[in-house]
């Protein structure tokens, strides 16, 4: 069974919800619209308090090179722009919209019919993403039209599609391989045509033998995709790890995968690249689980843009000893301090976690056992790398490569004193990379 060689842990799975049918949240009364969803510079309004807006009609434009239009998932009045909490509480500009009804934008096409074929040419693909605000909705939320700007001198021999969803707990994934297959590989097909690669590699883990059987019936009748099983490790979906399993490449330390060639998507982006090419339907909605261990009504929802944390999780019912709530998973997600904010692209998963669950441990001396030197996949020190962190010895971060750091959170995982490894290493990382910018100038 394919998988990549350095590190790695097992983690409990815990998929408790991958039974569990993707059902349409309801619509809120209100929602708030951040204006930062993409990883880059915010986009800017270009509607007004006062305006009336309809489902999917532009209403932030991205701004710079690394951006991401924002649309209307809803049609009514915008009842402010403001500055509106986050989930971790910091305070971010917002487009507060009145839901009044579900008027779409007449340019849309909401048939249910699915369509397969494809006219757009390989540059209309990539304009139409572009317009459609499409991010990647793996976590990282990049602009997926960026990943296809390819320079001439570079060539894509591999598009991978990173089906392995590694994360404990999350199983939206799972479900829109089995219930919106065909979507998905249109939506694959789409991104072929963009990046003008001759194949297609999924790669699913072996936890999720039905979707590895059903997505291989479907891709049957595309010759050109392929889908390749993996060994069930965390964390497999991490971008370089998944292309050394799929295709025995490695990235080189600093690099994107276009350098080997590769170009990497997550499978329910593909079907937001889908809806956009194949039904001119921008990003306007997120596909996502809500579990935990204590949770009783686990669910995955398909989910408007903009709808509040607090209705989903009320949907649900909060158990009373919940102690934290994750946005993402366990490993790599981060606790949401604010329950007043609101759902955004790429929001893949709420996790409850009892106040057991969630408590962690005293911190105490590294003995130096190397097991998250064992753990990391990237072939990193962390016992390292956090205290030169915490000394904010950023020079030497750099000496030892802590951009290289894929935040998988497997050197905290395996660490028997408890220490906060991934937070300090991650805090490294950030201060290290202002300091390279500052740099150059």
């Amino acid at each position: 069974m394919k998988s990549f060689k350095i590190g790695g842990i097992h983690p409990e799975e815990n998929k408790f919800s991958k039974e569990i049918s993707v059902e349409v949240f309801p619509l809120p009364k209100q929602a708030t619209i951040y204006l930062n969803q993409n990883l880059g510079a915010p986009s800017t309004p270009v509607v007004n308090k006062g305006d009336v807006v309809k489902v999917g009609q532009l209403i932030a434009k991205a701004e710079g090179f690394i951006g991401a239009n924002i649309h209307s998932p809803y049609s009514g009045t915008i009842h402010s722009i403001d500055l509106v909490p986050d989930a971790f509480g910091f305070k971010k500009n917002g487009i507060v919209i009145n839901v009044e009804n579900d008027e779409w934008a007449e340019h849309i096409d909401t048939s249910k019919e699915i369509k397969k074929e494809i006219t757009l040419t390989k540059a209309e693909i990539i304009d139409r993403i572009k317009e459609c605000g499409i991010v990647g909705l793996g976590g990282a939320c990049f602009p997926t039209h960026v990943k296809y700007m390819i320079p001439e001198n570079k060539k894509v021999e591999f598009l991978v599609i990173n089906a392995a969803e590694c994360e404990p707990y999350i199983t939206i994934d799972h479900r829109m391989m089995l219930e919106r297959a065909e979507e998905c590989l249109v939506g694959v097909n789409a991104l072929l045509i963009a990046s003008g690669a001759p194949k297609a590699l999924i790669g699913i883990e072996n936890n999720k033998p039905d979707a590895i059987e059903h997505l291989t019936k479907v891709a049957a009748q595309y010759p050109n995709i392929e889908v390749v099983p993996l060994k069930t490790k965390y964390p497999q979906g991490a971008e370089k790890q998944l292309i050394k399993a799929v295709v025995n490449r490695e990235v080189p330390s600093g690099k994107l995968p276009i350098e080997v060639g590769v170009i990497v998507n997550n499978f329910t982006t593909c079907h937001a690249v889908y809806e956009a090419v194949q039904k001119n339907k921008p990003l306007i909605e997120t596909f996502l689980t809500v579990s935990g261990k204590k949770l009783d009504n686990r669910k995955n929802f398909q989910v408007r843009i903009g709808t509040s944390v607090q209705e989903i999780l009320d949907q649900v019912g909060i158990p009373e000893n919940t102690g934290k709530v994750i946005s993402g998973g366990p490993m790599m997600g981060k606790a949401i301090a604010n329950l007043n904010s609101f759902a955004v692209k790429g929001m893949s998963s709420l996790l409850l976690m009892d106040m057991a669950e969630s408590k962690r441990g005293e911190i105490e001396n590294c003995i130096r056992c190397g097991k998250c030197v064992q753990a990391c996949p990237m072939g990193l020190e962390p016992f390292i790398l956090a205290p030169l962190s915490d000394k904010k010895d950023y020079e030497s971060c750099e000496k030892f490569s802590i951009l290289d750091c894929c935040e998988c959170g497997s050197c905290s995982f395996s660490c028997p004193s408890s220490r906060p490894l991934l937070d300090m290493i991650r805090l490294g990382k950030s201060k290290t990379t202002a300091m390279i910018k500052a740099r150059k100038g």
